[in-house]
């Protein structure tokens, strides 16, 4: 509808056969948001096999500002958030995972807390389990040091090779500007989409660290805030995935954010320890 209002906040999510979490998440925005926030909700499905999609034909018949979109294949996660931002009139736009849920007044927040801080580009708010534990998110951008720990799973022998980089001691109480935030919660500004979408790339891992990075390159400032809380599952959709099959699509996003943003010695480096990476998670999914 072209005369429409712009709505507040677009909030966009992914779905792959989590019907039973997507359809919990999709009743805490619909029935349990407060305030005066006002809304559009996009799902856009990676052909789903386990129900989901009879599920969102049944919840967008009776809800007109849920907008479902229909995959035939599992296009990745940056793909599928883009085919709805290209759609989406927010003046704010959230990615959301499917297995999230919104506290009654997470959006009500959230929306004000962004508009009180006009260089925001993208926010993240505190992530929390369903039993109300911190579930940490904040990062600092990958170092070629650190990605190689995490490859070559040094942190299994020492344990604290990777507190810097996983800021292990960040205080989750207050807010701060940092270099990224999980993208299971990632606000987006409307005018910071000038820096482009999500870079399709990347299949899955690493596209929103990469657009946290475009962000700052751009000048917009990255935070995270404790003013909201949202329940994080934490990757229901790849408990699905094996082993050696997330290895791989993580190592190959690895791979191309180096590629994209380091020089040869990152990309000589991540390359020679890309199939010692797989040929570890191969044997531990075989154990």
């Amino acid at each position: 509808m072209p005369n429409a209002p712009t709505p507040d906040c677009s909030i966009i999510t992914v779905s792959w056969n989590v019907k039973q979490y997507l359809q919990e998440s999709l009743e805490a925005v619909f029935f349990a948001t407060g305030g005066t926030v006002s809304f559009e909700v996009f799902v856009v499905d990676n052909n789903s096999t386990d129900g989901t999609r009879d599920m969102l034909r049944e919840f967008a018949g009776r809800e007109p500002r849920l907008c479902v979109m229909f995959n035939n294949t599992n296009v990745g996660f940056a793909r599928a958030n883009n085919q709805a931002i290209e759609q989406a009139r927010g003046r704010y736009v959230l990615l959301l995972n499917p297995d999230m849920r919104v506290f009654p007044d997470t959006l009500q927040k959230m929306v004000a807390w962004m508009d009180a801080h006009q260089r925001a580009g993208v926010a993240g708010c505190h992530l929390v389990t369903e039993a109300g534990e911190t579930v940490p998110h904040a990062r600092r951008f990958p170092g070629l040091w650190n990605q190689l720990a995490i490859v070559l799973k040094i942190p299994h022998l020492f344990p604290r090779a990777l507190d810097r980089y996983l800021m292990r001691d960040f205080d989750y109480t207050k807010e701060a500007r940092v270099d990224s935030v999980r993208g299971s919660f990632f606000l987006i500004r409307r005018e910071a989409l000038r820096v482009g979408l999500l870079d399709e790339r990347f299949f899955i891992w690493f596209e929103e660290v990469d657009f946290c990075k475009r962000m700052r390159s751009a000048g917009w400032e990255v935070w995270y805030t404790p003013v909201a809380r949202c329940v994080d599952r934490v990757g229901r959709s790849f408990a699905l995935v094996s082993g050696y099959q997330k290895q791989k699509m993580f190592l190959d996003s690895m791979y191309r954010y180096f590629e994209k943003w380091g020089d040869w010695r990152h990309r000589l480096a991540i390359g020679c320890a890309r199939p010692i990476g797989l040929f570890m998670a191969w044997v531990a999914s075989h154990v």
